[in-house]
């Protein structure tokens, strides 16, 4: 409990760093991923291949080597500077986008086709159909798939620690160089993404309560 009370402002220093990372990082890589599931699903066949390749690319790319391109790769072609935290939320955000496309794809997977003749039928063009009829529905049946995808981004957030990104991954470290218990500051490290990962299972249950009613 000493490695606990003792390093507090550590501790709390850290996982605060940690929510900003993975709260950033969350909504980017939501809308991101929505728009490429789009892409994937789009009639117009450049728009498919451009969506299938980057998921194809992303997802079969470690997370680390993701992080080396942004943080030490990316500087070298003088683009636009940008600082460690910049690069491991963009770094987050597109390896992450990857998987979300996968989850909301297959959830317009799970819409009944008459439903986008339907919408045809009515006029309707891609993105209005996509946006006000397959979507909403969509959306319904990934809120478990979504969630785990959200858990894996919050525990990847440590991967940033290499890159001199200062979040929970650090604990550790700084513990080591203080000369305290490092098992019993993981134990504590530990815990503490447990108590994050709650408030995800507990809005994953009240959406599906709630969206398992409206159907």
């Amino acid at each position: 409990m000493s490695v606990l009370t003792n390093n507090l402002d550590l501790f709390l220093r850290a996982f605060g760093q940690t929510l900003q990372l993975f709260a950033v990082s969350a909504v980017l890589s939501l809308v991101l991923g929505t728009l490429l599931a789009a892409l994937r699903v789009s009639p117009v066949p450049v728009f498919r291949g451009v969506g299938t390749t980057y998921v194809t690319v992303v997802r079969n790319t470690p997370l680390t080597l993701v992080f080396v391109f942004f943080v030490f790769a990316y500087p070298l072609l003088e683009i636009l500077k940008i600082d460690e935290y910049t690069a491991a939320v963009v770094a987050l955000t597109l390896y992450t986008a990857a998987f979300v496309c996968e989850v909301v794809r297959s959830g317009i997977n799970t819409v009944p086709v008459g439903q986008a003749e339907a919408s045809r039928a009515l006029g309707l063009t891609f993105t209005q159909m996509l946006g006000n009829v397959v979507l909403p529905q969509a959306l319904r049946s990934v809120v478990p798939p979504m969630t785990s995808t959200m858990i894996a981004l919050l525990k990847n957030t440590t991967v940033a620690s290499g890159f001199a990104v200062f979040q929970a991954g650090n604990i550790r470290e700084t513990l080591a160089d203080q000369g305290d218990n490092v098992l019993i500051g993981l134990l504590w490290v530990a815990l503490g993404f447990v108590i994050l990962v709650m408030p995800l299972t507990y809005v994953q249950q009240v959406f599906e309560k709630r969206w398992s009613v409206a159907r």
